[in-house]
């Protein structure tokens, strides 16, 4: 088994918290990581209907009776037995008592935010980082980039496609029919294949919204089921004012970039080089890494942004660490230009980015320093605490 980054710091926090809450994308990895660490727990699936219907009936029986707490897992299927995990963990007063896990963080998050809050620390879980698979991703970068990173396609060796026609489906017939507000479901996967078409771009919902035929509100919600359920998430635009961050649109992105490549039609390396989104894929790819870094040591509210004016002028990533900013271009190209870091130079001249603390990260075969910028290969992406540091 893969060890996977995020495990030292969820047995870090079992030893403070009562309740260990692991949720992410469907077949991320969350049922083989919470038997992994907690072997000694009783384990329970809430998807097996003859345990469903025990934890139904009688919740308060079903939990008392497990004296040394447990692993349950899709724990949304059952949303009753939340208050009664409230009282039974606050009756032992044990910590790592019960370790909960599910896929749908939109029913997972309400009823934590109702029952459990204080009681249970949260933890994202995300499909393979490049350091967890960094063996694969040197052989090549690009194919992992269109293979994507859930851990199934690696453990059986699933042709990718075939992996996403199902995942898809998977989404849509077990997730997305339990919502009542989403009646069009083909008209719904019409519209993850437009986000796709979007993705590294500033989201417009009007213009999303039209092109799908449907209202913006609709756009709206249905672009809140997508974050809710792992398949996209947004960057908000980086202001000093943190208020000004709340009103100017956010970036597009999906969190996995095999998705992504699927729903645009992209079946292998040749065809991602050639593809007007080529740039678009692999800032995703890089982003991804940046957000699946945080998520693994249980920085769930992840300190990334983009920057950009009305004259053009960008910024792919600012990382803000405490009162720090580091500014991160990303060039699919594997040849740097000077122009690269044109647009840190801009910034520089208003935002404090400090000395070698801008990157650019670029598909080329070497790494140095230009004019007190980082120029980096995609082979840093193993080493991000390094890239972050001054």
């Amino acid at each position: 088994m893969i060890k996977r980054e995020i495990s030292d710091k969820v047995l870090s926090l079992a030893k403070k918290f009562p309740i260990i809450t692991i949720t992410g994308p469907r077949q991320s990895g969350k049922t083989t990581l919470v038997r992994e660490l907690f072997k000694s727990k009783p384990y329970f699936s809430l998807e097996d209907p003859d345990i469903r219907l025990i934890a139904e009936t009688d919740p308060r029986g079903f939990l008392e009776n497990l004296t040394n707490g447990a692993v349950l897992d899709e724990i949304q299927r059952v949303p009753g037995l939340f208050s009664y995990l409230q009282n039974v963990s606050d009756k032992k007063n044990k910590s790592g008592l019960f370790i909960l896990s599910g896929s749908q963080n939109f029913l997972l998050m309400e009823k934590i935010t109702q029952s459990l809050a204080g009681r249970a620390a949260l933890f994202y879980l995300l499909p393979f980082s490049a350091i967890e698979i960094k063996s694969e991703i040197q052989k090549n970068v690009s194919k992992s980039i269109v293979s994507g990173f859930y851990p199934r396609l690696y453990d059986k060796n699933i042709k990718p496609r075939d992996y996403y026609a199902n995942y898809v489906q998977t989404y849509v017939e077990r997730d997305l029919r339990q919502l009542k507000f989403v009646h069009d479901l083909s008209s719904f996967i019409n519209f993850i294949k437009l986000c796709a078409g979007r993705a590294g771009q500033i989201l417009n919902l009007s213009s999303l919204a039209n092109d799908c035929g449907i209202s913006v509100n609709t756009a709206k919600s249905w672009i809140s089921i997508l974050e809710s359920s792992f398949i996209i998430y947004t960057l908000k635009q980086f202001h000093r004012n943190i208020n000004k961050r709340l009103v100017k649109n956010p970036k597009l992105y999906f969190y996995d970039t095999g998705l992504l490549c699927y729903l645009l039609n992209i079946s292998n390396q040749s065809e991602l080089n050639l593809h007007y989104a080529k740039g678009a894929v692999f800032e995703n790819f890089v982003i991804n890494e940046f957000v699946k870094f945080f998520f693994n040591k249980g920085i769930n509210d992840f300190p990334m942004y983009y920057l950009r004016n009305k004259t053009g002028n960008e910024i792919d990533l600012i990382i803000e660490s405490g009162l720090k900013l580091f500014p991160i271009e990303i060039k699919s190209s594997k040849t740097f230009s000077p122009a690269f870091i044109k647009d840190i130079r801009y910034y520089s001249k208003v935002l404090d980015f400090g000395k070698k603390r801008a990157t650019v990260i670029y598909r080329g075969d070497n790494s140095f320093t230009y004019e007190d910028v980082n120029v980096e290969t995609e082979k840093a992406l193993f080493e991000i605490p390094r890239m972050l540091k001054s």
